[in-house]
């Protein structure tokens, strides 16, 4: 197939953002002392490399199973990402507040209509430095060419590297409704509307099915020359890790897929779900036994020798979980799956609990509520992001005193401000690892979706430089 021809668009100028600023600019901070209990918690400041670790706070109010537990009790039960020795040094710390006053005794019971709010220290997962690129934009929509690796909306581990983030800041687009979603390791055509009335239009169009997405990717092997159409059901293995196989008991599912071209190694194929599941496009071709060349989940030797093909895998969910994230470790490249070593302690999914993460990860009062990131379709389940492990048996916890919570600090000068901020905090596990970046190559999947069309509409991107027929690794 040639390059797509040409589809409606206007390019436009990516805005620079100023050098080491994250947020808007904002006035330099004025020394004043703190009321009691308050806690000043800065705007996270941006690398060259990506975002600084920052301070965040996760809110809820008290769920109606948590009325009568204690706090200890509930963080005991429900958010074992952390040992309970990180959550009495969290609240020495004046981190935990209950109904905007600092938590003292663990053993408060909660009541109805309880607020909790968690304050915590966030490392964003390393993404692309690849730009956002607006394809077209008028009065209705904005659609861009998302670069893989950046989730669509805020989610997980991920806030500030994220698409809606990043086009608010950078180019003053704010309020956008979700239309559709990719992947996070998926690039390609999004497409945002502006106001709620032309978001319900499009939406009854999807109901209706009258959109076409078409997506292309490079598979291992050669591919049939013919059209191939699978309609393996598909079933979700876990929502906390993203992972999804065929299964008869899965959600009905059909993708068409026609080979474009063959390199004598890899083929480039296109594809056109005619449903919108999790990962659909990505399980279909390992079932058919031609994965994504580089795709992180369904392309690796944890689902054995034959790696899925005509679903044999050999091994339970549990334990092909736990080989997935095994496998992971070893290269050490969990960061690609979007998670970390700290996520990893409790593999436990309760549809009850909607979050086993930090503290009011569930909160329904914060937009940003620790959810992970969701698939290629709108209405496509989303999943959690495993909770982490204990902390290092090296930092005792119970010894770390309130002084050395506060993660304001003076520099050389004994001046306090944003300069004066510890890179470090005892608390947080990150800030104890060291891990390598991961390669450009390594934060790129060979899966673009190359057009979005409805009955009034159609967009495209550019051929990707891997979808070339002459293209080699």
């Amino acid at each position: 197939m040639a390059e797509p021809g040409p589809c409606p668009s206007r390019a436009r100028e990516e805005e620079p953002s100023p050098a080491g600023k994250e947020e808007a600019a904002a006035p330099a901070p004025k020394k004043r002392r703190l009321a009691e209990g308050e806690r000043y918690v800065p705007p996270p400041r941006k690398l060259n490399t990506g975002v600084r670790p920052y301070y965040f706070d996760f809110r809820t109010y008290c769920k109606g199973r948590w009325v009568g537990r204690s706090l200890l009790h509930v963080f005991g039960t429900e958010f074992r990402a952390q040992p309970l020795a990180y959550y009495r040094a969290a609240a020495r710390a004046g981190r935990l507040r209950l109904n905007e006053e600092p938590v003292r005794d663990l053993d408060i019971v909660l009541k109805n209509n309880d607020f909790l709010r968690n304050t915590v220290h966030r490392h964003e997962p390393p993404v692309t430095a690849q730009p956002i690129r607006i394809l077209a934009e008028d009065e209705e929509v904005v659609v861009v060419d998302k670069p893989s690796s950046l989730p669509v909306h805020p989610c997980g581990r991920f806030r500030h590297n994220t698409v809606i983030f990043i086009l608010g800041k950078e180019h003053g687009l704010r309020e956008l409704h979700t239309l559709h979603r990719l992947d996070r390791m998926t690039s390609g055509v999004l497409m945002f509307a502006k106001t709620a009335a032309v978001s319900k239009r499009i939406d009854e169009q999807v109901r209706q099915r009258q959109l076409e997405k078409e997506y292309i990717c490079r598979v291992v092997g050669e591919f049939p020359e013919h059209e191939v159409v699978c309609e393996e059901p598909i079933l979700v293995v876990s929502y906390k890790v993203g992972v999804c196989r065929v299964d008869p008991k899965g959600k009905p599912c059909q993708t068409l897929f026609q080979r474009l071209s063959y390199n004598g190694s890899s083929s480039v194929v296109r594809c056109l779900p005619r449903t919108g599941r999790t990962h659909q496009i990505r399980v279909h071709l390992q079932f058919l036994g031609h994965p994504i060349v580089n795709d992180p989940i369904y392309n690796m030797e944890a689902w054995g020798p034959d790696r899925g093909k005509g679903g044999k895998i050999g091994k339970t969910d549990e334990e092909l979980l736990k080989a997935l994230v095994e496998e992971h470790r070893s290269k050490q490249s969990l960061e690609v799956l979007g998670i970390g070593e700290e996520d990893l302690n409790s593999s436990s999914e309760s549809k009850d609990s909607g979050n086993s993460g930090d503290c009011t990860k569930s909160a329904e009062a914060d937009p940003i509520n620790g959810n992970s990131c969701p698939a290629e379709d709108k209405k496509d389940p989303e999943r959690d992001d495993i909770a982490a492990c204990p902390l290092n048996s090296d930092i005792n916890l119970e010894m770390l005193d309130k002084d050395k919570e506060l993660s304001l600090c003076e520099n050389q000068d004994g001046q306090t401000g944003e300069k004066g901020w510890e890179e470090k905090d005892p608390l947080c596990v990150e800030c104890r690892m060291s891990r390598r970046d991961p390669s450009p190559k390594e934060l790129v999947m060979f899966l673009h979706a190359l057009r979005y069309k409805g009955t009034d509409f159609e967009y495209c991107s550019s051929m990707p430089e891997w979808a070339m027929e002459d293209w080699e690794e």
